[in-house]
C-alpha cells in the first residue's frame, strides 16, 4: 500500500494579488482529496471503482480563473446562509434586513459575494490526521448580514475512503447561519460520455418541503409516499427527474428540493442518503448532523462551462446533495431557527464515505 501524505501547492493568484492555495489528502489507499482555499472549495476527488481504477467524482474546474468567471459553486461551502431566502429579506429580532437579490426576486446561496467567492485562510494542516483547516472572516453588514461571523471548515480523509467537513461559526452579535457543501458528484467520473441519470439513489426521509414557482418552500410538509419523491428505496434518478406531469418538477425543471432527515439538529450525524453508480460500482453514502438534505439534479447546467476532463457540462451530468437547514428558514418561523447567538456555535458535519458495490456492473 502507498503511504498517506499532504501536500501543498499554489492553485494560481487573484486579481487582486492573493494566492489562492491548493491542498491534496492522499491515504494508503490511493484515494485523494484536493481542497483550495478559493471558497473552501473540493476541487478534486478520486476515488477506485470495482475494478480498481481511479477516477475524480466531482465536478469542477481545472484554472482559477475559471472558477472565478463562471462560478457555478462546484465544490464550494456556501453561505452565510445556503439556499433561497424570500424576497431577499428577512426580520430578525425585530429588525428587517435586506439582502442581494441574486436569484430572481430572492436571494441565494448568501447573495452576490458569498463565502463560494471568498478566499478562506489555510490556519492549519496535519500530515498524520490528513486534514485541512480554513477560515473566513465575514464582517457585520457582510451581505446585508448583521454580526461579525468567524467562520471554520476542516476536512479529513479517512483510511477508509471518507471525506468530511465540519463547519463551525461563531459571532458577536444575533445573525443567521446556514452553511453546507455544494459539491457535485458522478460516480462514474465527471467526464464520463454518459450522466448521472441513472445513478441510484436513496434519501432517508418520509417528507419533503414542496415549493412554489420560485422554488421557495410553501411552508407544507408533504408525504413523499405514493410519489416522484419517494427515495426511501433506491431508484434511479431518471425514472421521473424530467416528469412534466408532476407541478414541483415543472418548478424545479427537475429535482431542487429539501428532504426532511430531523425536525432539529441531531446530535451526531447519521445517514441522510445513498448514491450507486450502476457502471463503475462506485458507491456514496452521505452522514450529517443537518434536518435537511437539498438533492439537486444539475438541471440548469446548460453546455456552457467546460470541466476538468474537458467535457462540458449539461443537464443531469452530476448531482448535488447539501446537507442543511430548511430554505427559507429565516421567514418561516416553523422551520428550525437558523439564529446564532453570541456565545452559541454552529456546527455542520458532512460525511462523505467512499466505497464499491459486488455484483454486475452496467
Amino acid at each position: 500500500m502507498e503511504r498517506s501524505r499532504l501536500s501543498t501547492e499554489i492553485f494560481g493568484t487573484l486579481a487582486n494579488g492573493e494566492t489562492v492555495d491548493a491542498v491534496t489528502l492522499k491515504n494508503a489507499n490511493g484515494m485523494s482529496v484536493r481542497i483550495i482555499s478559493y471558497g473552501a472549495s473540493i476541487q478534486s476527488v478520486c476515488v477506485p471503482d470495482a475494478q480498481g481504477q481511479f477516477a475524480d467524482v466531482t465536478t469542477g474546474y481545472a484554472t482559477l480563473d475559471e472558477y472565478v468567471t463562471q462560478p457555478q459553486f462546484h465544490g464550494s461551502t456556501i453561505g452565510r446562509v445556503a439556499n433561497r431566502i424570500a424576497r431577499a429579506r428577512f426580520t430578525l429580532d425585530g429588525e428587517e434586513y435586506i439582502i442581494p437579490a441574486n436569484d430572481g426576486a430572492n436571494s441565494l446561496h448568501g447573495g452576490d459575494v458569498g463565502f463560494d467567492k471568498a478566499n478562506w485562510t489555510v490556519t492549519h494542516c496535519d500530515a498524520a490526521a490528513l486534514s485541512v483547516t480554513l477560515r473566513h472572516f465575514s464582517p457585520h453588514g457582510d451581505q446585508g448580514y448583521p454580526g461579525n461571523l468567524n467562520v471554520t471548515a476542516t476536512y479529513q480523509l479517512s483510511p477508509d475512503n471518507a471525506l468530511s467537513v465540519t463547519y463551525r461559526a461563531t459571532t458577536d452579535a444575533l445573525t443567521c447561519v446556514n452553511l453546507s457543501n455544494h459539491a457535485y458528484w458522478h460516480l462514474s467520473g465527471e467526464g464520463a460520455p454518459h450522466d448521472a441519470m441513472d445513478h441510484l439513489l436513496t434519501i432517508q426521509a418520509d417528507h419533503y418541503l414542496p415549493v412554489d414557482s420560485a422554488l421557495i418552500p410553501t411552508g407544507e410538509r408533504r408525504s413523499v409516499a405514493g410519489s416522484v419523491f419517494d427515495f426511501r428505496v433506491p431508484k434511479p434518478i431518471r425514472d421521473h427527474v424530467r416528469d412534466g406531469a408532476d407541478e414541483q418538477l415543472r418548478h424545479g425543471h427537475g429535482y431542487d428540493h429539501n428532504w426532511i432527515i430531523n425536525a432539529v439538529v441531531a446530535p451526531e450525524p447519521s445517514i441522510v442518503a445513498e448514491l450507486k453508480d450502476p457502471y463503475s460500482g462506485r458507491t456514496m453514502t452521505l452522514l450529517s448532523n443537518q434536518p435537511g438534505v437539498q438533492f439537486y439534479a444539475g438541471n440548469f447546467f446548460d453546455g456552457s462551462t467546460k470541466g476538468k476532463a474537458g467535457k462540458n457540462y449539461h443537464m443531469g451530468d452530476a448531482i448535488a446533495l447539501e446537507p442543511q437547514m430548511f430554505p427559507d428558514a429565516p421567514n418561516q418561523p416553523s422551520f428550525a431557527s437558523v439564529a446564532l447567538l453570541p456565545g452559541d456555535s454552529y456546527e455542520n458535519i458532512i460525511i462523505w464515505q467512499f466505497g464499491t458495490t459486488a455484483g454486475d456492473v452496467a
